[in-house]
């Protein structure tokens, strides 16, 4: 089984968020189960490294305004084939947006040039090696099935929504540059309210469209999650389907993990101690004698976290602390740092993100917090079970999916492994805040809730089964 991912970054390469972690992660996954992955990506100055080290598979004379080649070579375990193309990804700073935070004013013709390669790759274009089935991640992959159907090629495609929220939305105009025909602008194609949607091209024209959880898959049919897009969602339900997230049980392994002070394992909970007090000290927080609550995330209303700000007071009340971790809307960086000053030694905040920072506040802290209005799926929470960091999560996608609420019921049957709350809002968080804080008092639950939640099958072993099975069924026929 001959796979090709397309994307636009891949952990340990190039992050920007959870897309990454999941295109660095399945292909190993599915490489274990005996399929070959291939994973198409921009050759961007961070992987100066790989392109040096690989061998040019494939020359361009002309890209969207000049010379490009493909480079494969493999790197900590994944076969890349790097889209080198230095007009178009040769850039500082981040892969999507230039120095004043605005996206890149030709992301069009980037992105629309890694799907036209995918779809050259898919064709045959490369000697001795050509997919069975082309998998395309979110928009900036979304013109695979496009450009393979201008070609003429059968080759199966399968688009999948990491989040639906992003679209690649790009004004009417933009169609005459992609080399792409009339028919494109169809409102069963790409035509969006007027202008071209690269997302939509790829849900309405892909064979199967997945996404990163069950329950998001049925959330994107309805007005509230879909973004615009559920109509289309709602036409194509026959071949969407669900498939939760999973984590590297390697690179996220409290046994193991080289980022944090003390090791531990459900059998030897106890030593989380040593890392708790020290993401303490890092934070400058005192030993309040309630839970330490963290945060890793971006600062966007999508993650709740205005919502977080107003019932700050209730959590101090509670003898509970914050420490968080993250960046992203500027109202929120200098409302969390300006929290942090008025509540020293209760609320830390440091803004920006530390991978290895981020492995300490799995292993140190007593809880997560993740107040998303939705979330896709969700990787923190996944990290957090397993260094048995209690998850409190709205009741929304994925985190719906991976987390046991523990009400009544679930603790009297022993299966709860965190705290879910809805409606998503401020008053709901605080009454979740506080069931946590009361479990937290009581030890020999919070015991059970932790033990529990590093037992959950959090890796990729049932997903990327199931993610084999889609792409058989579509060789199959």
């Amino acid at each position: 089984m001959k796979l090709l991912f397309v994307a636009s970054e891949c952990a340990p390469f190039i992050k920007t968020g959870g897309l990454a972690d999941v295109i660095g992660a399945v292909p190993k996954a599915l490489a274990a189960e005996g399929a070959q992955v291939r994973v198409l990506l921009p050759a961007y100055p961070a992987l100066a490294d790989q392109l040096a080290a690989g061998t040019e598979v494939l020359r361009l004379d002309t890209l969207f305004g000049g010379p490009a080649r493909v480079v494969a070579v493999t790197a900590k375990g994944i076969d890349l084939l790097l889209l080198d193309a230095p007009h178009l990804f040769d850039r500082p700073g981040n892969i999507y947006l230039d120095s004043s935070g605005a996206d890149w004013h030709d992301n069009h013709h980037r992105f629309a040039a890694l799907s036209f390669v995918g779809a050259q790759i898919a064709t045959g274009a490369l000697s001795g090696w050509a997919p069975d089935v082309v998998n395309a991640h979110d928009w900036q992959a979304a013109l695979v099935p496009l450009y393979l159907r201008v070609a003429g090629s059968d080759v199966p495609t399968v688009m999948t929504i990491h989040n639906i929220a992003f679209q690649g939305v790009f004004p009417s105009a933009t169609l005459a540059t992609l080399d792409l025909p009339d028919f494109a602008w169809r409102q069963d194609v790409g035509e969006f309210w007027g202008k071209f949607s690269f997302l939509k091209c790829g849900l309405m024209l892909a064979d199967r469209i997945s996404t990163v959880s069950p329950t998001y898959a049925g959330e994107l049919m309805s007005p509230d999650f879909g973004m615009g897009l559920d109509g289309v969602m709602r036409v194509r339900r026959d071949v969407l389907s669900g498939i939760v997230n999973g984590i590297d049980l390697d690179v996220w392994n409290p046994e193991t993990d080289p980022a944090i002070p003390q090791t531990f394992t459900s059998r030897t909970l106890r030593k989380k101690a040593v890392n708790t007090a020290a993401l303490r000290e890092r934070f400058g927080l005192e030993d309040s004698g309630g839970p330490l609550f963290c945060v890793v995330s971006r600062l966007t209303t999508q993650k709740g976290l205005d919502m977080l700000l107003e019932v700050l007071p209730a959590l101090i009340e509670q003898g509970a602390q914050l420490a968080l971790l993250g960046s992203g809307d500027k109202g929120m960086e200098h409302a969390y740092a300006d929290a942090a000053r008025r509540h020293a030694g209760q609320v830390g905040a440091i803004i920006g993100y530390d991978e290895d920072l981020s492995h300490l506040m799995q292993a140190g802290a007593d809880a997560i917090l993740i107040p998303s209005r939705f979330e896709p799926c969700g990787l923190t929470q996944l990290y957090a079970l397993r260094y048995g960091t209690v998850p409190v999560v709205a009741r929304t996608g994925g985190l719906a999916d991976t987390v046991v609420d523990a009400n009544l019921a679930a603790i009297d049957t022993g299966c709860g492994t965190g705290v879910q709350f809805t409606p998503v809002t401020a008053l709901a968080l605080e009454q979740a805040i506080a069931r946590a804080c009361a479990l937290f008092g009581r030890k020999d639950l919070w015991s059970g809730l932790q033990k529990r939640g590093m037992k959950q099958p959090v890796g990729w072993n049932a997903s990327a089964l199931a993610y084999l099975s889609l792409f058989k069924g579509l060789k199959n026929n």
